[in-house]
């Protein structure tokens, strides 16, 4: 028995042994297999999602330092995605942001490089969305969003000579309606995915199957600009168990070696089969997407395709279901080849909430002083890419790129939307101010050379210096403040960006009372001084000490505001010198003051339009604009939303209010302290009304003499935290229209869509917040209207919006909060600064404008005058002696033909139409007479980015069909560009892009080319 016992432990030990010693061999996974009818495809579409800066700044995210805060490299990912594509053919990967790619290409050598371009020619790598970063879709303007996605565009077609087709916005927090027609259809993609929308909708979407819709985004030009769009069945990350990052402990590897333990394969293609199926079941069709791949993956990325070649391998074997390496183009023409109709989509997918009470509409006013500094720099952009322009651009010189570069960075989803970790937007600010400065000087240089001599073409150094003011918000300007000695003159030169002549009235900060404005002919200009409050000097001392990092050394009195009138995409000259007599003198000014206990009520406004303060209350109550006879009753007032911290929520359902997420704990009316006492302060020009609410709320109304409306500006902050309680600072405006639930908001600054309080049109809404549930991103205004008048708010920058009740609309103008939101910026959003040895809570400034109309009256105003907040009037001042008037050749400018003004109801985006009766028609623009200087040699119609042919690009789209019937009208667009009469046609709401090849009227002259959306 004991020889038994040992011959049976030997056997053992054999066996054991034998298992060991199989032989290995090399395994070739057959990865070729495409598209299989009659089965479930299951396209895996490999990619990563990289971050423009979030929880790190873009250079570290790129270099992958910093990463105590979240391990990410974005050079390893590209750095190790090249070989892994080169081992198979077969293999394929999606990249999206520009901004990081053209870090990695710019460093490598000619043979990679042209490595690269033969995988992205194969297809193995594709170019998805191409913009420079994936950009916000609340946050952003649409001429931003168009700029941004033009720099990735033109970019990928100089290195690579291709053209994006498919849109990726899998991040944004909702989605907008410009997002799916303008940088959808327009840009020439043939689909769109995303992967946020709201739970409820998407529960509903999933049971109905009808996740992927044809989305008609605008409904001025209908379904010319229909496009494919599909939402994620939950994110854009894999199914769970299927996520391959190397060294994540989640990962499951395929194992398919017999030698080691822990073989799984038939496990794992059990799981795939299984996921692959539960998908199908809220999907239409036989096509499903995989995205394979989260933030900042493929760090190693064998480790990825090394599984899924396993994973296509087996699964195939398997039979049941057919998996294939894939990308969103080849899905989405097998979508196409299907032939079918889709549910159809209109509006947008605002607000998002991805749980109950937790409604991502906090955003859309976080980091307001960002936001205002996106929105100046985005303006200030436009107009020193005509000087530009103008002068002639130089190779030695300064140019507007590293503006273009911090701009199209400062778009991205975490940027500009205020959801990064504070250090981020600090470094997103500092990008921008690098930009600016290099900006300024090609400003300041390019107005020299026009002034100088009426060929501006080649001037190199010119004599004159212009200075710029970029905080004269808060009053301080160094140029202006100087103390004008006799014989000394301050020459204010006003540059208009916009295609039509402007009058408008400019306020700069003077020390001195005793000043005379002059226009360029000499004739003395209508002024008035304003004084400035001892509040804005506190602010402008401490902010103005942060910004440039010392101390302003003089302190201004006064605001002189003047008339000024500047031509069309040009400027005029202003000359101020010290006079005998104080403006204030030569022009009656009335003071007011009220200290809140009268009973009589005051009027305001020096024209048409008058507003009257109750000077008990200190709020106004009356609006009535004598030359149209509309009045309404019109009331403001403060109040504050207290934060949610979430603490009597379960663990599971911990919401607090955050950077990203509005969630009230009540609404509580901010009373003012003591009375208000109310300041008039009455002109020839304007009248101010200054009211101290309290003591962390300033505000002053403005109503002019030759406009018909309210002008806001507001200083608010800091917002007091002592009761331990974050705070988010609301206005309302109270009007007695009566508006049934029924209020308009603008889509990206362009098309306005219909909102009614506590519905969706897609699903029967639960109302669980019904604050954070009915707000709206604002980045042009809002209005809203009854059968007799129209009232309409416009803003100076991104903010959240609504009209939670009737004839009433709110806005956010700024929140200080204490907790995190729980969505992984890991940071309460609570913004300090630090100056004059303390810090404190961020102080906000800003201005929005009101308006009543007749009914159908308004929009011409919101968009001519939305048009003129997006592109404010520039200045640039220099101080002058002599006894000649100016030294300027050239005092009065413009850029096109001097008796020739653009349509109302067009505007030149680089170098749109609209639903006001008047301007709902079609415009020409002559560009003979826009560019009278030049010869036209070659004009070219392009898509929207200008990175293909018009033509080329309606040649390739793909037609989609619509469940339910769309609007088939036949919508007008403008026609073909005559190469003889060179005339421009614009149908309503309608962008054309142009690549324009221009030279100067003289012969000899040099030709270059020009770029120019209308």
């Amino acid at each position: 028995m004991k020889d038994m016992a040992k011959f049976e432990i030997w056997f053992l030990i054999l066996m054991v042994c034998g298992l060991w010693m199989v032989e290995a061999k090399y395994m070739v996974y057959n990865t070729s297999q495409g598209i299989v009818a009659g089965k479930l495809n299951v396209h895996l579409v490999p990619h990563t999602h990289d971050d423009v800066g979030w929880l790190k700044t873009v250079d570290q995210y790129y270099v992958g330092s910093n990463n105590s805060i979240q391990g990410a490299c974005v050079e390893n990912v590209l750095d190790s995605l090249i070989p892994a594509l080169l081992a198979d053919k077969n293999r394929k990967f999606i990249y999206v942001e520009q901004a990081f790619f053209q870090r990695w290409w710019r460093n490598q050598s000619p043979r990679m490089q042209n490595t690269v371009r033969q995988l992205v020619n194969s297809g193995q790598l594709e170019f998805i969305n191409g913009g420079w970063c994936m950009h916000d879709e609340a946050a952003t303007h649409y001429i931003d969003m168009i700029d941004q996605t033009t720099l990735g565009h033109n970019y990928i077609k100089q290195q690579f000579n291709v053209t994006p087709r498919i849109g990726w916005q899998i991040d944004p927090f909702g989605h907008s309606a410009v997002q799916a027609y303008l940088l959808g259809a327009e840009v020439g993609f043939d689909s769109l995915f995303f992967g946020r929308i709201d739970y409820q909708d998407r529960e509903k979407r999933k049971a109905e199957k009808s996740l992927e819709v044809i989305w008609q985004g605008s409904k001025s030009l209908s379904s010319s600009t229909q496009i494919f769009a599909g939402a994620f069945p939950k994110n854009y990350e894999p199914p769970s168990g299927f996520y391959f990052e190397v060294n994540d402990n989640s990962a499951i590897p395929v194992q398919d070696d017999v030698n080691l333990f822990d073989y799984n394969v038939q496990e794992r293609v059990n799981d795939f089969v299984a996921a692959a199926l539960s998908q199908a079941n809220i999907t239409r069709s036989n096509h499903i997407m995989w995205t394979m791949g989260t933030d900042f993956k493929y760090q190693y990325a064998e480790s990825w395709f090394k599984n899924m070649d396993k994973l296509i391998h087996y699964v195939n074997q398997d039979g049941r279901v057919n998996a294939l390496y894939s990308s969103p183009s080849i899905y989405t023409d097998a979508k196409h080849a299907l032939d079918e109709s889709w549910p159809l989509k209109t509006d947008d997918y605002f607000p998002y909430a991805d749980r109950i009470n937790a409604y991502w509409t906090g955003y859309f006013t976080s980091r307001p002083a960002l936001k205002l500094y996106v929105r100046m720099m985005s303006g200030y952009y436009l107009a020193a890419r005509q000087l530009e322009f103008f002068k002639g651009r130089s190779d030695t010189g300064t140019t507007t790129e590293l503006l273009a570069d911090a701009l199209a960075i400062a778009q991205h989803h975490d940027a500009v939307s205020g959801t990064s970790k504070q250090h981020v937007a600090d470094d997103y600010s500092k990008r921008l101010f690098i930009g600016y400065k290099q900006a300024e000087d090609l400003v300041s240089n390019s107005l020299a050379c026009m002034v100088e001599s009426a060929s501006a073409s080649g001037c190199k150094n010119p004599q004159i210096n212009f200075k710029q003011c970029p905080l004269l918000n808060i009053s301080y300007c160094p140029p202006t403040e100087a103390d004008l000695a006799p014989g000394k003159k301050l020459v204010v030169v006003v540059y208009n960006a916009l295609g039509w002549k402007r009058t408008d009235v400019v306020r700069i900060p003077v020390v001195n009372k005793n000043v005379i404005v002059q226009d360029s002919n000499g004739k003395e200009i209508e002024s008035q001084l304003l004084p400035i409050v001892k509040a804005s000097i506190a602010i402008r001392n401490y902010y103005a000490t942060a910004y440039v990092g010392e101390s302003p050394t003089s302190s201004p009195k006064y605001w002189l505001a003047f008339t000024v009138t500047v031509p069309a995409l040009g400027f005029s000259s202003y000359v101020i010198t010290s006079g005998k007599q104080a403006v204030s003198a030569s022009i009656p000014q009335t003071f007011y003051k009220t200290d809140g206990s009268q009973s009589d009520a005051v009027e305001v406004g020096p024209g048409n339009l008058k507003l009257s303060y109750s000077a008990n209350g200190g709020k106004f109550t009356q609006y009535f604009n004598k030359r149209n006879q509309v009045r309404s009753s019109l009331e403001q007032s403060f109040s504050y939303y207290s934060a949610d911290d979430g603490s009597k929520d379960d663990w599971k359902d911990l919401q607090a209010s955050g950077a990203y997420v509005f969630r009230p704990n009540g609404s509580f009316p901010i009373h003012p302290e003591g009375k208000v006492p109310v300041t008039i302060i009455r002109g020839s020009l304007l009248d101010e009304v200054h009211q101290n609410i309290n003591s962390w709320i300033y505000q002053i109304t403005r109503v002019y003499k030759e406009k018909e409306h309210i002008e806001v500006e507001f200083t608010v902050g800091p917002i007091p935290i002592d009761n331990g309680i974050g705070k988010e600072l609301v206005t309302q405006i109270q009007t007695d229209i009566k508006s049934n639930k029924t209020f308009y908001t603008d889509s990206n600054g362009r098309d306005f869509i219909k909102r009614i309080r506590d519905y969706r049109a897609d699903w029967n809404l639960q109302v669980n917040q019904p604050a954070a549930g009915n707000y709206y991103p604002i980045n042009l205004g809002l209005f809203l209207k009854d059968n007799n008048n129209e009232f309409s708010v416009l803003v100076d920058r991104s903010v959240g919006g609504s009209s939670l009740v009737d004839g009433q609309l709110e806005l956010m103008l700024h929140r200080r909060l204490l907790h995190d939101d729980g969505r992984g910026v890991g940071e309460a959003l609570n913004e300090t600064v630090c100056a004059l040895g303390k810090c404190m809570g961020l102080t906000v400034q800003g201005k929005y404008y009101m308006r009543i109309d007749s009914l159908g009256e308004g929009a011409k105003w919101r968009r001519s005058f939305g048009q003129e907040i997006y592109s404010p009037l520039l200045l640039a001042f220099t101080e002058q002696d002599g006894d000649k008037f100016t030294k300027f050749q050239v005092p009065t400018f413009t850029g096109i033909d001097p008796s020739y003004s653009l349509p109302d109801n067009v505007a030149i985006i680089t170098l749109q139409v609209d639903e006001d009766k008047d301007l709902s028609t079609t415009a020409s623009v002559e560009l003979k007479r826009l560019f009278p200087k030049r010869k036209i040699n070659k004009i070219k119609e392009m898509s929207l980015t200008a990175n293909q042919e018009r033509a080329e690009m309606e040649k390739k789209r793909i037609k989609w069909k619509a469940e339910t019937p769309s609007d088939l009208r036949d919508v007008p667009r403008g026609g073909p560009v005559d190469p003889k009469k060179l005339v421009v046609e614009l149908a309503p709401m309608e962008i054309r892009t142009f690549v324009i090849d221009l030279s100067q009227s003289l012969p000899a002259a040099e030709s270059w080319k020009s770029h120019m959306s209308l």
